[in-house]
C-alpha cells in the first residue's frame, strides 16, 4: 500500500505560523461513522455527519496532518462555473445543478470561515481565464460563447487594461467572471480542522493499513489503534484504490507549483499591478497564476503521471526552472524575485472525465475523480455523502447523485506509463506559446 507523503516544501503550509496538534487515536476504539481522509471531502463529511446526527461519535483518520495533502497543495480557487467540458456537453440543466451544488459548497464553507474566524484570505475576487497566443484566443472565445449560451456573467478584458490589473502586458486578454472564491487552502484547511463538532475526534499522522468486514460492522487497522464502527466514509480520492475499490478506474495526474518570497516595496513599484487576482489558462495545458493578498506570486504548470501519487523530490529543481521561465516572461523587471517553495499535488481524473459518489460496498461510501475541482467539489460531495449516509434525502442529494457518474476502465497500467506521459509531453508542446 502507498501512503501519502509530505515533502516539507508546500510553501501554504509552511507559512502557517502555528498548527494545532491531533495526536493518533491509541488503542481499541468504537464509533458510529468513521470518515478516511482529512481533506476537504472529508472535513465537510465529518461536519455534515455530526450535524446530521449530533449524538454520533464521528471519528475522522488523516494520514498527514490535515492541510499537508492535496487539499491544502492547490492553487486556491473555489470556482463556481464547470470547468469547459461541462459547458459544452452538457444540457443547461445539468450545468444548472453544477453551478447551484458549487454555490452550495462555497456558502458551507464561507458560513465555516465567518463563524469561526479562519483567516484563510477568503476572497470574492473571482478568477480570470486569460490568453496569450492564437492557440489561447481561440479557446478564450470559445469559452466566451459558452459563457453566454448559459447566460452568466462575465466581463472581457483586453491587453491595455489586463496589464494594469497583472503588472505585465503578456496577455492579450481575458475573461473575468465574479463567482470564484480565492483563498490560502491551507490555512482554510487548518481552520476547519480546528472548529470541528464537539462529537468529531480527529486522529492525525493516521495512515489506514487494513479495513475489514466484522459481523454486522467494519474494523479500521491503523498502525497504533483499532477502530470498530458502523460505517466509512472514504475521502481519499486517488489513493481510494490503494483499499482496493475504483482500481483501474482513477488516473492520478501531478502539478506542480512556485510560490515567491512577498514583494519588497520596490519590487511593488516595479510590478505596478493590482494584488489579490488568479488567472487560470484557456488553454488548459497552459500556466495558472495567483497574486495573493500578501504580495506573494504563485506560478503553477508542467504535469506528470503520478501512479506514485507523491512527489519525486528529484523533478522539484527540473520544475522550479519551468517556473521561473514562466516568470521572466511575463515579470522581467521582477528578475530578482526569488520563489523558495515548489511543489506538487496530485488530482484525480478519469478517462471519460466523469465523478464518482456512492456505496462503494454495504456501509461504505466514496466520492472520487474531481476533475481537478477539488475546493467545491470535494466540499459538495462530502456534504452528500454524509447525507446519503445518514439517509437524509435533499434536493442536493438527488442533484449529485444525477450529475455522478461511472468513471470508466483505464488502459492496463504498462500502457499508462508510456501513454500518459507521450500525450502530457504533446499537450505541453502544443501549448508552449500559453505556458
Amino acid at each position: 500500500m502507498i501512503y501519502p507523503q509530505y515533502d516539507n516544501h508546500c510553501g501554504w503550509y509552511e507559512l502557517l505560523e502555528s498548527v494545532s496538534d491531533y495526536p493518533a487515536l491509541q488503542g481499541d476504539h468504537h464509533f458510529d461513522t468513521v470518515v478516511i481522509g482529512g481533506g476537504l471531502t472529508g472535513a465537510a463529511a465529518s461536519r455534515r455527519m455530526a450535524e446530521n446526527r449530533p449524538q454520533d461519535r464521528v471519528l475522522l483518520l488523516e494520514a498527514l496532518k490535515v492541510g499537508q495533502g492535496v487539499s491544502g497543495r492547490n492553487s486556491g480557487f473555489a470556482i463556481d462555473l464547470p470547468h469547459k467540458r461541462d459547458l459544452e456537453m452538457a444540457s443547461k440543466e445539468h450545468k444548472r445543478k453544477l453551478v447551484n451544488l458549487n454555490r452550495a459548497a462555497i456558502d458551507y464553507l464561507e458560513t465555516q470561515v465567518k463563524t469561526y474566524g479562519i483567516d484563510c484570505q477568503w476572497s470574492p475576487a473571482g478568477k480570470y481565464q486569460a490568453a496569450v497566443g492564437k492557440r489561447g484566443m481561440k479557446f478564450l472565445d470559445h469559452y466566451e460563447s459558452l459563457l453566454r449560451g448559459f447566460g452568466e456573467p462575465y466581463q472581457r478584458i483586453e491587453s491595455d487594461e489586463l496589464s494594469g490589473i497583472f503588472g505585465t502586458g503578456f496577455y492579450r486578454a481575458a475573461i473575468h467572471t465574479p463567482g470564484g472564491i480565492l483563498l490560502q487552502p491551507a490555512a482554510l484547511m487548518r481552520g476547519l480542522a480546528d472548529n470541528m463538532p464537539d462529537n468529531v475526534i480527529v486522529s492525525e499522522h493516521s495512515p489506514v493499513t487494513s479495513i475489514e468486514r466484522r459481523g454486522k460492522g467494519l474494523r479500521i487497522q491503523t498502525a497504533t489503534a483499532s477502530i470498530t464502527c458502523g460505517q466509512i466514509l472514504l475521502a481519499t480520492n486517488a489513493f481510494t484504490a490503494e483499499f482496493g475499490f475504483m482500481q483501474d478506474r482513477i488516473l492520478p495526474i501531478m502539478t506542480f507549483a512556485s510560490m515567491s518570497r512577498p514583494l519588497t516595496e520596490d519590487q511593488v513599484r516595479r510590478f505596478g499591478g493590482q494584488f489579490d487576482w488568479g488567472i487560470t489558462p484557456a488553454d488548459h495545458a497552459g500556466t495558472t497564476l495567483r497574486m495573493t493578498q500578501d504580495r506573494r506570486l504563485i506560478i503553477r504548470n508542467s504535469y506528470r503521471y503520478a501512479p506514485d501519487y507523491n512527489t519525486p523530490a528529484k523533478l522539484l529543481p527540473v520544475m522550479l526552472e519551468r517556473h521561473y521561465q514562466a516568470h521572466r516572461e511575463r515579470y522581467p523587471q521582477l528578475e530578482d524575485l526569488e520563489y523558495p517553495y515548489t511543489w506538487g499535488g496530485t488530482s484525480s481524473l478519469s478517462r471519460n472525465f466523469e465523478t464518482f459518489f456512492g456505496p462503494l460496498a454495504e456501509g461504505i461510501y466514496s466520492a472520487g475523480c474531481d476533475q481537478s475541482v477539488g475546493i467545491c467539489r470535494g466540499t459538495i460531495s462530502g456534504m452528500m455523502m454524509a447525507d446519503m449516509a445518514a439517509g437524509s434525502q435533499t434536493s442536493l442529494l438527488e442533484d449529485i447523485q444525477e450529475i455522478s457518474g461511472n468513471p470508466s476502465r483505464l488502459p492496463p497500467k504498462a500502457l499508462l506509463k508510456i501513454g500518459v506521459p507521450l500525450r502530457l509531453k504533446m499537450a505541453s508542446i502544443s501549448s508552449r506559446s500559453e505556458i
